[in-house]
């Protein structure tokens, strides 16, 4: 494929370069023919070059439309040869100034096409030019050269022309056939290249970790597909800005060594906590260019070492508040007990009575008050599950209808349940105490007794 990329490139070349240079024989021709005295047909020279030229437009336009470039690149070698030869006859033949267009053609012929296309081109141009200088002196052909050589100086030229061409051949076919092998290094190095920076890019954008870099002025020029997720942004609106314009927090400063910290950013989704290290970026030589900037995303990490720390806090308040809960419990136990036996004693009045009824309450809400510490210090483990919540509930109620009455009051259960099933994933237990807590308080609510509905 590089190969064949090489040949038409050169042949688009050929096809520009060619007006070109058809251009300067025409503006050279004329100098020659006005300004010299030689026997130069002007109209028939100026026929040649514009028959070039209409050549040269035509091979232009069929570049662009035809694809086979060996093929095209052999029938302009020729046409090329073909018309050189008749310039170079038209200008004197032996006398010409343009002996030169053979090597050119032998040049391009050796570029486009195979070696053996450079020494058929070579010999072609020793025949053609050849035919010229035999055919005009035995006089078979006009001959337009101002001098008059005997045959041996024609066939020295010709020799001398031939032994010419063969060297520009060999010289110019090895030149062209390192060329392509340049070529073709170049095209597999370009590739490797480009499937090196390939493999890079996936790196780079393969990391679970962000990674920036900047210059030395803090300039961010790099940033991979994780970092942009992030932040939250578009990399085109984070590169080319200061890397502390991303940051909440001051920037440490680069080192020649690693320097780590946390900081944090804004981000659409929230302010995050990152950890961030910074690397100088230095080259072959050892000075530092630039600065490499890697950093993962805390902020969850962070959140469960808080709740752990929380979860460790409350731990050890409940440790405290069991010890001291036990502490209370015992003398109080002796003060509830103490007072439910004055309470049957026959020979307290009303306001002795009523004094020890106080007592009582007093005590047996100071026992759910510490009850209550405890549950809320104690750490919350769950079991979840999934339950019907009216089967749930129905538990709960019969139990607290069938618990005697701590007034006397009566109280009556209403049910009225529209679902037939209400499932939900819950803590049996946690909620059962719940459903428990609501009955109860509705019924202290009622201190003279009544109806609970439950719908």
């Amino acid at each position: 494929m590089s190969r064949t990329f090489d040949e038409r490139t050169w042949l688009t070349w050929l096809v520009k370069v060619r007006i070109i240079i058809i251009t300067f024989l025409l503006g050279i021709g004329l100098a020659i023919v006005r300004l010299t005295h030689t026997n130069v047909p002007e109209r028939a020279f100026v026929s040649a070059i514009l028959l070039w030229y209409t050549v040269g437009v035509f091979f232009l336009v069929l570049n662009s439309l035809w694809n086979d470039s060996k093929l095209q690149a052999r029938v302009q070698v020729l046409s090329d040869l073909a018309l050189a030869t008749a310039v170079i006859y038209m200008t004197g033949g032996i006398d010409t100034s343009f002996n030169f267009l053979y090597p050119l053609i032998i040049i391009v012929a050796s570029i486009l096409l195979p070696r053996w296309w450079a020494y058929l081109t070579a010999a072609l141009s020793f025949i053609a030019f050849g035919a010229i200088l035999d055919l005009s002196f035995y006089q078979i052909i006009p001959s337009f050269s101002t001098s008059r050589p005997d045959l041996k100086a024609v066939q020295l030229v010709v020799g001398v022309n031939f032994l010419a061409y063969m060297a520009i051949a060999y010289l110019s076919s090895n030149l062209s056939a390192k060329l392509r092998q340049v070529g073709v290094e170049l095209h597999v190095k370009s590739d490797e290249l480009q499937d090196l920076q390939a493999m890079q890019e996936n790196i780079l954008h393969s990391m679970r970790g962000g990674l920036i870099t900047t210059n030395l002025d803090g300039r961010i020029t790099l940033i991979n597909q994780p970092g942009v997720n992030f932040l939250g942004r578009k990399s085109s609106e984070v590169l080319g800005t200061h890397i502390s314009s991303l940051f909440i927090d001051r920037m440490p400063q680069p080192d020649s060594y690693p320097v780590q910290d946390e900081l944090r950013a804004s981000t659409p989704n929230g302010e995050k906590i990152f950890g961030i290290t910074v690397t100088p970026l230095t080259i072959h030589d050892g000075d530092v260019v630039g600065f490499v900037y890697t950093f993962a995303d805390l902020t969850e990490v962070r959140r469960l070492e808080n709740e752990i720390r929380q979860r460790d806090r409350l731990s050890a308040v409940g440790r405290l508040a069991s010890g001291i809960a036990h502490e209370i419990r015992n003398p109080l136990s002796s003060i509830a007990g103490s007072v439910q036996m004055l309470s049957k004693m026959s020979t307290l009045n009303d306001e002795q009575q009523v004094l020890v009824d106080i007592v009582r309450r007093e005590s047996e809400r100071l026992n759910n008050i510490i009850s209550d510490f405890l549950m809320y210090s104690r750490e919350k483990n769950y079991k979840l599950a999934q339950h019907d919540l009216l089967l749930l509930l129905d538990e709960t109620l019969r139990l607290i209808e069938n618990r005697p009455s701590r007034t006397g009051a009566e109280y009556r259960v209403v049910r009225s349940f529209e679902a037939r099933e209400a499932l939900a994933i819950v803590d049996t237990d946690r909620l059962k105490q719940v459903f428990w807590n609501l009955c109860d308080n509705a019924f202290r609510a009622m201190s003279e007794g009544g109806t609970l509905k439950v719908s």
